[in-house]
């Protein structure tokens, strides 16, 4: 009777608990708090709990077999339950619910994608994964919990970015050890070209593990072969990510951000001692603290004090530095002097610095590399992009190298810029005799060819200079326009007198002129140093030629004699548009911008411009892209009209033709489309987007950030989009419009700027249909999230490879080279 009793009460309680655990659910079942999902091989199990003596709930998973509950991923961390009154559900359509006792949702999975036959399951993985059970390949999910990782990363989890979709998978901490709403320490993939390993601290980077050299992170020595675990890291055109897998089935081990420490932990499971084991841990010490010697500073961990600048520069503010604070960095000994030759000063062992403004090429070998990289004055440092097998590929910087430390277990070789003169004294004391006896040779060679080259050139310079007579002769049939002889110029410029320079753009300094007859005019003149030369010229003058609009400036002739080249237009008393949205501009005693520029003004030229520009795009007899339309190169006339300036960038079509490519790339970044910024590719929604910008910074008086300022929490385009989304417009419009703001066409002009900072040109809208929206009070397309708007940061786009050459761009209105990768 006593045995009898006694297998009743085991059958019960193994009832009880095969009642209590699930393998799957489906929408005919639910799982209320009490019950769980267990995984088939028993590692992981599914079900709500309460975290320390905390008496909310959360659905969470877990390992099973581990007897120190251990909490790996938690689905409604910011929607707590106060009692065990928890349901977990799945609707008919496929998404996954996490319901109150109220039956309110706190949480939801949010699947986009319907299913016949939906069903939950927990794989041995520890993934929870929602399928459609009549899908023939059980690898296809309508939705997984690896894709939204809360603070640990487990074997087989992807820790970055999906570039299609945009979906972003970060560890996030939790606000203390009972607490499992997000914390503000979080670990996340930076998108740049070339892509790194980043951890925050609310709005703030504070450790960076270097970019991937294809073997490790170069600043994380830790991160090497070893009997635990092995990883690996993938960048494609399709997404970043780093991933890692266990060597053992035996061993279970977790990544887990620590908020309490600040700081990202590995573990392994000690059966033994039936304990977590810390087995690494970032930031290892103090030289790990992002940016802690400024730019171009080095943390050496065993020096006193730790941050040394590198060799060939020196403290920017020396008693600062003396003092403990590094923060400002350090400046060159000697400047660079990109004309007459710089030259590299070769570090080893080095943490690579801050990629945000770097190129790639893995093509290209480091030969090649240094030579790219001389070949621009705005590099700063190169190295191997891979270090394996010798070392491939190229990696370029073009800005002060910041997050630099010295790295006594491996790190990389990294070429850093410096004067050549610089190299000089580097090199005096070792050289000294070879230099002696070089210069002596070359003394004496240089005296014969000296002799040669000076009979040569005599004979060659009559022919040389009535060629040149022919080809401005030539030149200037071929423009069609009205020929200025430089006497006149001069004179009307008083000899280009500085008291009637109106300013200097990247193709030269720009002269008010008084003509004869007393008509104004502006004359810009080709500067020998300008980074645009005689094509850009010719493109202009060929194209105004042929072009007359209302809301295109006028030019009236040009100037070509010897080597100066010249533009005459019509004078603009009013300047250029970012004069007026960004500075004060032209004004009266107690006048605000307000009043100079209202949203009537701003309103009437935004419809200037898009005229303008259906006019290049459409209606001209040629289909002209500008590809550098910018605030600085619309000006503005005496009845506040705007006029698009500067067409020495465009380039014009066939009929039939809608965009095109180039290898060099020219432009201003924060206009730029991305395709084009990044791939050269270029068409008629290249300026749709540029024109997009121009909108945001008219309707919001600030300047686009665009590529070059990741630093900043957002760009213009992610807090317009930010503002759209929430209703917000209020905070987005520039404050001196005042009351004269017309809340309907404002809200009308940044939907129609989102939709033409659209990441792809297909849903850009063409200029037709913008000069049709503008006056329409009509239903637009929603716009998509733009490219843009990825955790800001940078507003990159899509990190795709390029496959450019060099290229003109402008920032922040300075016009230099930048390389892009072929």
């Amino acid at each position: 009777m006593e045995l009898f009793s006694f297998i009743s009460i085991y059958l019960l309680v193994f009832l009880f608990k095969m009642s209590t655990a699930l393998d799957t659910i489906t929408p005919s079942q639910s799982m209320s708090d009490g019950k769980t999902l267990i995984s088939q091989d028993g590692s992981f199990e599914l079900g709500f709990f309460s975290a320390g003596i905390s008496k909310n709930r959360y659905l969470g998973i877990w390992y099973k077999n581990i007897p120190v509950r251990t909490i790996v991923w938690v689905a409604n961390r910011s929607s707590p339950i106060n009692d065990s009154s928890g349901l977990l559900m799945i609707e008919i359509s496929g998404n996954l619910l996490v319901l109150s006792g109220n039956k309110t949702v706190v949480w939801s999975s949010e699947s986009s994608k319907e299913a016949q036959s939906p069903i939950l399951q927990l794989l041995d993985s520890g993934n929870l994964v929602l399928r459609d059970e009549k899908e023939s390949d059980p690898g296809i999910y309508l939705w997984q919990s690896f894709d939204y990782p809360s603070d640990t990363l487990l074997p087989g989890m992807k820790l970055g970015v999906n570039l299609k979709t945009g979906l972003d998978r970060r560890l996030t901490s939790w606000k203390s050890w009972d607490d499992p709403s997000p914390g503000d320490l979080f670990w996340k993939i930076q998108i740049h070209n070339n892509p790194e390993s980043t951890m925050w601290k609310g709005s703030r980077i504070f450790f960076r593990t270097g970019p991937w050299n294809g073997i490790t992170f170069s600043g994380t020595p830790q991160l090497k072969p070893n009997p635990i675990f092995y990883f690996n890291f993938v960048h494609n055109e399709d997404e970043v990510y780093y991933t890692f897998g266990l060597k053992k089935k035996s061993i279970i081990s977790r990544l887990v951000m620590n908020q309490t420490n600040n700081r990202r932990d590995r573990y392994t499971w000690d059966e033994a001692a039936q304990s977590w084991s810390l087995y690494t841990y970032l930031p290892i010490d103090y030289c790990d603290t992002y940016g802690l010697c400024g730019a171009y500073g080095n943390c050496i961990i065993s020096e006193s004090p730790v941050c040394q600048c590198l060799e060939g520069f020196k403290p920017k503010l020396p008693e600062k530095w003396n003092s403990g604070n590094w923060s400002q960095g350090c400046v060159r000994n000697k400047p660079l002097n990109c004309q007459s030759g710089d030259g590299f000063i070769k570090f080893r062992g080095l943490k690579l610095p801050d990629t945000t403004y770097s190129w790639v090429s893995e093509s290209m070998n480091i030969k090649d590399c240094r030579v790219k990289c001389l070949q621009n004055c705005s590099c700063t440092a190169y190295t191997n992009l891979d270090i394996r097998s010798g070392g491939s590929g190229c990696a370029l910087w073009f800005n002060n190298l910041v997050d630099i430390r010295e790295n006594p277990y491996g790190g990389q070789d990294l070429y850093v810029r410096v004067s050549a003169s610089e190299l000089d004294v580097k090199d005096e004391t070792g050289n000294k005799i070879v230099i002696i006896i070089i210069a002596a040779i070359a003394v004496a060679s240089g005296i014969l060819i000296v002799s040669y080259c000076f009979c040569k050139s005599r004979r060659k310079f009559t022919e040389n200079h009535r060629q040149n007579d022919e080809n401005n002769e030539n030149q200037n049939q071929e423009m069609e326009l009205p020929i200025f002889d430089i006497a006149t110029i001069a004179k009307a410029t008083d000899d280009f007198s500085m008291k009637n320079k109106l300013g200097e753009g990247g193709f030269g300094p720009v002269y008010k002129g008084t003509l004869v007859d007393g008509q104004e005019i502006a004359v810009k003149r080709l500067s020998k140093s300008s980074g645009q030369g005689l094509n850009e010229f010719r493109n202009e003058v060929i194209l105004f030629s042929k072009l007359q609009h209302r809301n295109l400036v006028k030019l009236l002739g040009c100037c070509i004699q010897g080597e100066e080249r010249m533009l005459i237009y019509e004078y603009m008393p009013n300047k250029s548009l970012d004069f007026f949205i960004f500075g004060m501009g032209p004004s009266k005693p107690n006048q605000t911008r307000g009043e100079l520029l209202d949203w009537s003004k701003r309103f009437n030229i935004i419809c200037g411009i898009a005229r303008g520009l259906l006019y290049l795009h459409q209606d001209s007899r040629l289909r002209v892209i500008h590809r550098d339309l910018k605030a600085s190169n619309v000006l503005i006339d005496n009845e506040m009209n705007p006029k698009i300036s500067d067409f020495g960038m465009a380039r014009t079509f066939g009929g039939d033709q809608t965009e095109g490519s180039t290898n060099k790339v020219v432009g201003t970044y924060g206009y730029m489309a991305p395709e084009y910024a990044t791939d050269g590719l270029f068409s008629v929604k290249s300026d749709v987007f540029s024109f997009g910008i121009l909108m945001l910074e008219i309707i919001s008086g600030k300047r686009s950030k665009g590529f070059y300022h990741p630093n900043q929490s957002r760009s213009l385009i992610g807090h317009a989009w930010s503002f759209w989304k929430e209703g917000k417009l209020s905070e987005l419009i520039d404050p001196f419009i005042g009351e004269s703001c017309n809340i309907s066409e404002v809200s009308r002009c940044v939907h129609i700027s989102l939709l033409c900072v659209q990441q792809h040109p297909v849903d850009r809208p063409s200029m037709a249909s913008i000069v049709l929206m503008l006056n329409s009070e009509n239903t637009f397309p929603q716009p998509k999230q733009p490219g843009f708007v990825k955790d800001k940061g940078l507003d990159m786009a899509d990190s795709s490879s390029s496959k450019l050459g060099s290229s003109s761009v402008t920032v922040n209105e300075i016009t230099f080279s930048l390389l892009e990768a072929r």
